[in-house]
């Protein structure tokens, strides 16, 4: 079990645990187009989809999970946390979302599976949480594109190594940067995760960079900042 200052997350039937993506794709998601609706693809633990609920007064946030266990334990999650009226999650595929539901949402976010070229454990759970053909980023655009509000932003954390496909895909669907935020662990490691929203109005996109921490469990100031709203000890 994990515990933030405002809810708490079950995790054990999840593969997918707590962890800096998902916690940094929930406090860092930009919000000033003030969600009536939010949709959360892949939501695991529910984590991102709670996040956006403390964050926001949307009326409706709307998750989808294909992992029987992990729909289970993220149903759970928000029946006990403090804005169960207004979570719910889909026992669903993305496909089968688009096909059934024809909704519009202000807000979509998604912690896509990733590490494509990474070496598979053999624990079918797992990976397909964190390999990228369960969920191909072609298809999340698309549907982004497909559920997108005229005003809505979509958001999402990925390898920095797969920012510029995430680019040339939004670019063909007409979703422009609205902001990139680049994540490095400490300030002398690679960049590692590149945080990315996107809009349907073009704009000069913000990009900046997030450094996590100068020294072990010696955070800075500016993710202190971005999480301290979340984390029990920030």
């Amino acid at each position: 079990m994990f515990q933030f200052k405002q809810f708490k997350i079950e995790q054990d039937r999840c593969a997918m645990k707590v962890g800096t993506d998902g916690v940094l794709l929930g406090a860092w998601t930009p919000v000033i187009n003030n969600p009536y609706n939010i949709l959360d693809i892949g939501t695991g633990t529910g984590l991102i989809a709670l996040m956006l609920a403390q964050r926001t007064h949307a009326e409706q946030i709307d998750a989808i999970e294909i992992d029987d266990d992990a729909y289970e334990q993220a149903t759970d999650n928000f029946e006990n946390s403090p804005w169960n009226d207004r979570l719910y999650c889909y026992h669903a595929g993305l496909d089968e979302f688009v096909e059934e539901v024809e909704e519009e949402f202000d807000l979509i976010v998604s912690n896509p599976p990733f590490y494509t070229d990474e070496y598979k454990s053999g624990d079918e759970q797992r990976d397909n949480a964190r390999f990228e053909d369960s969920l191909p980023f072609e298809e999340l655009v698309e549907a982004a594109d497909f559920f997108l509000s005229d005003n809505g932003i979509f958001s999402l954390i990925v390898p920095f190594k797969e920012e510029e496909k995430i680019l040339k895909l939004t670019k063909a669907r007409s979703l422009f940067p609205l902001k990139i935020t680049r994540v490095k662990g400490t300030p002398t490691t690679e960049i590692k995760r590149s945080l990315m929203a996107f809009t349907r109005i073009e704009q000069p996109a913000v990009i900046d960079e997030l450094v996590i921490e100068v020294g072990r469990h010696d955070y800075t100031p500016e993710y202190i900042a971005l999480t301290k709203d979340f984390y029990l000890k920030m």
